[in-house]
């Protein structure tokens, strides 16, 4: 796995017929310097944008968001929200999981080699290049569990 700085997203995006944008350079930079186990939705990022006098609009923000997660790039978590979040894509062995509690939302990050080893062994035997592997745990926390439990 590629770790992403500005050079490599240049020369991909390059490859592919399309341009290394200010904007797509500011949100990449913005995940290299998010502390590890952060994650940011859209609109998280729309916000921190705006906070930062960035003229990015909100549909580019999607757009930018959609393309590097398609590229590898970033990875796009449902984490028991209404929304995606995101966050880069480090390599092994940064590589971790989610379990999410279903009722207060919090998520804990995990890693699991054997994981790892089962998603990169089954795309390497279909011919495939792995860019992501992650499994995601629905659950309800010990602190739930206790307050939805009978007297």
């Amino acid at each position: 796995m590629v770790t992403y700085t500005t050079a490599a997203l240049k020369a991909e995006l390059n490859e592919r017929g399309w341009r290394l944008t200010p904007q797509r350079e500011k949100i990449l930079h913005i995940f290299q310097d998010l502390p590890r186990g952060e994650h940011l939705s859209a609109e998280d990022l729309y916000q921190l944008l705006h906070e930062q006098d960035e003229k990015i609009s909100l549909s580019t923000v999607y757009r930018t968001l959609k393309l590097m997660a398609r590229m590898g790039i970033l990875r796009e978590l449902e984490l028991g929200e209404d929304h995606k979040h995101y966050e880069i894509n480090r390599p092994y062995p940064y590589h971790h999981h989610h379990l999410i509690c279903v009722k207060c939302n919090k998520t804990i990050e995990f890693k699991s080699d054997p994981v790892l080893k089962i998603g990169s062994k089954t795309a390497k035997k279909e011919g495939y290049h792995l860019l992501d592997c992650q499994l995601t745990i629905h659950a309800v926390c010990p602190v739930c569990q206790r307050s939805i439990a009978p007297v």
